[in-house]
């Protein structure tokens, strides 16, 4: 992209004189305070020397005058040939980090430039706005500034268009060209690193656990399919080539990947406070961290909201892990997460509907307050899946202050879900996820309606499934 200058007005258009008369008045408002004071002390002193006589003075007064005028017309018409590029290092980052941007200006006009002031646009939750100064840039020179912009608040921020301020050396006059694109710096929730521990009902990714889907794009299946590019031809099946007429390989069984559905209550009803401490926030990053931590450990994971979307979407059963790569499914994720806000909606029923199709694994979910209703919605929730593990987020106690005791209706919610099957973990303030991972772990192994579907646990004195409790590894099943 190119700035300064004048666009050309093309031979007969309508518009042509209006145009610069136009952009003679926007040269003419460009004028600096000098160059004001310069026009105001020649006009007076012309008219000083036309009252008194002296021809010398108005000669003064003329090139006082007319000084600030002809500068401003050779800006204007200064055809300067700027080019820029943005670029952002990261361009998602996570809240309450820092990002980079990178400026790099260059001159691909055979004129070197004046002195060049550069402005870059940004949200004002990123900082303040940032101002450079160039010194003159030769013909085809290049000069690169950057600057750092951090937001406690995820989301999406426009940054740009980027300004030039251009000026002549006498200080008179300056205007501002502007590009025309901007770049997008995308802040996502914090994530925490999780420990791997178990619960019954799923496997670490691949295995033997009891809900499984079939591994979809990339892998293979018990089935000859058509043949694709940069498949081995030594596995072309030729009796089935035969027989469709064209080329069929053969496809090999396959471990299949387990399942995970992260649910997101987002109900505007559910949560009290807002702010990057709320408990709203807190959710999406606990979300975010259990999206990331399962990707990585091989399951097939679905984020659904209480609105009943899901992500990917409804296609390949809506299940990421299974059809493209952990990193790739991770970002679109969290960058649906950046953006997410709260729904109008007061119920669950919509969630529930999207799960009762089937058998869906493993169900962690991160809820807000909760009335009878969605309660006994969620105790349905948990007939159609594996293992199910909530947390829940007391908004009278977080707005109580860290070390408020759990409300009595939080209570109740919680014992209601742990009746039903789930591993209930009420949610305190300023207590990190990982402490709380770990307590629904042991909740699971622990006596109580938790105990009643958790299934058996290894581990030596002293180790992780010893008395310090920290996590656990070996068996069959679990989540990790």
């Amino acid at each position: 992209m190119t700035a300064g200058g004048r666009p050309p007005a093309h031979p007969g258009d309508e518009g042509a004189d209006r145009g610069d008369r136009s952009g003679l008045r926007t040269a003419l408002s460009g004028l600096t305070t000098r160059g004001r004071s310069f026009f105001a002390a020649g006009v007076a002193a012309a008219v000083c020397a036309y009252v008194l006589g002296q021809s010398d003075l108005l000669r003064v007064g003329l090139l006082l005058a007319v000084l600030p005028l002809v500068c401003a017309a050779v800006l204007y018409r200064t055809r300067y040939r700027v080019a820029g590029s943005r670029r952002l290092a990261p361009a998602r980052v996570p809240a309450g980090s820092e990002a980079r941007v990178h400026l790099r200006m260059e001159n691909v006009s055979r004129l070197p430039t004046g002195l060049l002031m550069l402005q870059d646009r940004v949200p004002y939750v990123l900082g303040p706005r940032p101002r450079f100064v160039l010194d003159r840039v030769e013909a085809g020179g290049r000069r690169e500034v950057s600057y750092r912009v951090r937001s406690d608040l995820r989301g999406r921020y426009p940054l740009g268009p980027l300004q030039l301020r251009l000026t002549d050396p006498f200080g008179m006059c300056e205007l501002t060209r502007s590009f025309s694109t901007f770049d997008t710096l995308t802040v996502v929730p914090r994530v925490e690193a999780l420990p791997p521990v178990r619960l019954t009902g799923e496997a670490k990714g691949y295995g033997d656990g009891r809900h499984r889907s079939l591994a979809l794009a990339g892998e293979d299946d018990i089935i000859p399919r058509g043949y694709r590019y940069g498949d081995d031809l030594r596995r072309v099946h030729w009796r089935s080539t035969a027989r469709y007429g064209e080329l069929m390989v053969r496809r090999e069984e396959q471990p299949q990947r387990s399942r995970c559905t992260v649910l997101l209550d987002t109900r505007a009803v559910a949560y009290q406070g807002a702010g990057p401490d709320s408990a709203f926030e807190w959710a999406v990053s606990g979300t975010a961290s259990t999206l990331v931590h399962m990707l990585e450990r091989g399951f097939s994971v679905r984020l659904l909201t209480d609105t009943g979307s899901s992500l990917p979407g409804e296609g390949a059963e809506g299940f990421a892990g299974g059809s493209q790569e952990s990193a790739d499914s991770a970002g679109l994720m969290m960058d649906t997460l950046a953006v997410i806000d709260h729904s109008d909606g007061a119920g669950l029923s919509r969630a529930y509907d999207v799960l009762r199709g089937g058998n869906e694994g493993l169900l962690v979910a991160f809820l807000g307050d909760l009335d009878e209703e969605q309660a006994a919605v969620l105790a349905k929730m948990r007939r159609r899946s594996g293992a199910a593990v909530a947390f829940l987020l007391d908004g009278q106690a977080w707005l109580r202050g860290a070390g408020a005791a759990p409300s009595a209706p939080a209570a109740d919610r919680v014992r209601l879900l742990a009746e039903a099957g789930w591993t209930a973990v009420a949610v305190p303030l300023g207590v990190p996820l990982v402490e709380l991972w770990r307590r629904a772990d042991h909740l699971r192994a622990g006596a109580g309606p938790q105990a009643a579907t958790a299934g058996p646990v290894t581990g030596g004195p002293g180790g992780p499934g010893g008395p310090r409790g920290t996590g656990r590894t070996g068996g069959t099943g679990g989540w990790t």
